[in-house]
């Protein structure tokens, strides 16, 4: 059996979901999972939308009409009104509505998970609806029931043992009569709460399926012709890697890399099963397959940019030096406010690192160092990582940037920029 996700720009229009049904029928006869992500930018849409609920900000509501209208503009282009798929939606999009009238609760990420997971949980209605509709039998899977995880919200926890077990009692009799479709990046607790496994999660959420299920593949498709030395909207003249390895594409994805979620390989990688990235847009293309004694060519450097980075620095109030016990309490308030290293360097007197911005997290972390230590940081800066660097691509890389961070090693290079 296969497992096929695909991501919110295959499924952003009334096109892209005939496209997706077009790609499913070339593998008729075949059993498949498919892991669908939410349309185009809705999952900014509703974390928008979320935000301005906590806030309190008069603009829920439009937020939410707006992306309302989106999902039912496809609906209309793809079904008549008397679809039963235009009342599941509507029924879907009331779990909204229900949340954003009553108090926030006071768990930023337990409301971010209830309300940001609706776009998947729609995306896959229209997206089965569609399906049978194209005559392509499909059946819609809650992936909340399957995927379980504990209660850390926008970064959920996955308890494999009971994972493992729902999906292999039921999934393999399913696939006897019927594809799967079912959501991408969403997980759920003992307590029926949604979960959500990490931004770009669905990736995660096809390798949890097929690593349990024993799958011949994965596959993602992209709206890119495979994986890339290089994001193309930054960077000119990119080249595509043919094949990669399990351990390449996972420094690529720890440093950044955004076309595969980070914890996507090693399920895969403990199981033998390739993944394969390829694009939607052309399927017959080869695309790229991480796999175990991949041969690994890189003509060019590999460069990740992650944008919407801070630099924190952490200083002992006393100046005392940065000891060892002084980076154990920072790494116990970076592990308690939920807040990864991008990039860390140490000095006599302070500890420096590069973060990702989310607002939320950052004024609890900042709250809880600021009563021991003295902070500075610098935000709106950029994080480029450079792998099999040359010096000369080296030199290129930071020529005409103010570089505030810069890290090199056998391998790879990092500059934090402004």
């Amino acid at each position: 059996m296969l497992v096929f996700k695909f991501g919110g720009a295959s499924v952003k229009d009334a096109d892209g979901i005939v496209n997706l049904a077009s790609v499913v029928k070339r593998f008729e006869g075949e059993q498949l999972v498919i892991v669908v992500s939410a349309m185009g930018k809705t999952t900014n849409a509703l974390e928008k939308l979320t935000k301005a609920y906590i806030d309190g900000d008069d603009t829920v509501h439009d937020i939410f009409e707006n992306v309302k209208k989106y999902h039912y503009t496809i609906l209309e282009q793809l079904f008549e009104r008397s679809h039963p798929v235009f009342d599941e939606v509507a029924n879907t999009f009331v779990e909204i509505d229900w949340i954003i009238e009553d108090e926030p609760h006071d768990d930023y990420d337990f409301t971010y998970d209830q309300i940001v997971s609706i776009g998947e949980l729609v995306a896959t209605r229209i997206v089965n609806a569609y399906l049978n509709k194209a005559g392509i039998k499909s059946r819609w899977l809650d992936v909340r029931g399957y995927i379980h995880t504990d209660n850390t919200y926008r970064e959920g926890i996955v308890q494999w043992d009971k994972t493992r077990f729902v999906i292999n009692r039921d999934i393999p009799g399913l696939l006897q009569n019927s594809i799967v479709v079912t959501q991408g990046f969403l997980g759920g607790t003992s307590e029926n709460f949604t979960t959500t496994l990490g931004r770009e999660g669905s990736d995660y959420t096809a390798s949890i399926f097929a690593a349990c299920l024993g799958a011949e593949s994965v596959t993602t498709w992209k709206d890119v012709p495979g994986i890339l030395n290089a994001d193309p909207k930054f960077f000119e003249d990119t080249v595509k890697f043919d094949e990669l390895s399990y351990n390449e594409a996972i420094e690529m994805t720890f440093y950044g890399a955004s076309v595969i979620h980070p914890k996507t390989i090693k399920p895969l990688q403990n199981a033998k099963i390739p993944l394969m990235v390829k694009s939607f847009t052309d399927p017959e293309a080869p695309g790229t397959v991480i796999k175990d004694n991949a041969v690994n060519q890189f003509l060019k450097p590999i460069i990740i940019l992650k944008q919407n980075q801070v630099l924190l620095s952490v200083s002992a109030k006393d100046y005392s030096f940065i000891s060892e016990n002084h980076l154990s309490e920072i790494f116990g308030f970076f592990s308690k406010c939920h807040v990864k290293v991008n990039m860390m360097q140490t000095s006599a007197l302070s500890f420096t690192v590069c973060i990702d911005l989310y607002e939320e997290r950052f004024k609890k972390l900042l709250q809880a160092l600021s009563h021991d230590f003295k902070v500075k940081y610098n935000d709106g800066l950029s994080l480029i990582t450079m792998r099999h660097y040359t010096p000369s691509s080296l030199s290129a890389l930071a020529a005409d940037k103010t570089v505030l961070l810069e890290q090199v090693s056998r391998n790879t290079v990092q500059i934090v920029v402004k």
